[in-house]
């Protein structure tokens, strides 16, 4: 549905909602990396990095307890689209929530995104706010899995 339909999480709820929680950031440029967990760990998420989509399955392999994947879309080697295709496939219902972002917010990117199996779709410089807003909701809405 449309953005506006969406309830808004109030920020305290938010906050409780992020605290432990695990975010995936899969991106090749470092500097996206570190700028995006620092803001992220400020809010109490554990954050776990990838530079690629290759990376990105190993680290869902092995951090099941990843709830959250930020994918950038334009990475050398396995791309953020055939990386969202692969963890939809490979991962069921886990992730429980995968943003796509892109650089390079051309017409049909979202639409893209989306075929590709993300929930929602961010271009950068990100606009951490919506971003927080956005993981906040969806982790209210789930219930913390079991950590394995």
């Amino acid at each position: 549905g449309a953005p506006e339909a969406i309830e808004v999480t109030p920020a305290a709820e938010i906050g409780a909602a992020l605290a432990g929680r695990s975010v995936l950031i899969v991106d090749d440029d470092m500097r996206n990396v570190f700028a995006l967990s620092r803001v992220l760990r400020s809010r109490g998420l554990s954050v776990v990095m990838a530079q690629d989509g290759q990376r990105a399955l190993a680290q869902l392999q092995a951090h099941p307890e990843i709830e959250i994947v930020l994918m950038d879309v334009m990475m050398p080697g396995m791309d953020g689209y055939e990386a969202m295709r692969r963890i939809r496939k490979d991962f069921g219902r886990c992730p429980i929530a995968l943003f796509a972002v892109t650089a390079s917010a051309m017409p049909g990117d979202r639409e893209k995104c989306l075929a590709a199996g993300a929930d929602d779709y961010f271009s950068k410089p990100i606009d951490v706010d919506r971003l927080l807003a956005q993981i906040g909701n969806r982790l209210s809405a789930a219930e913390p899995g079991p950590a394995a």
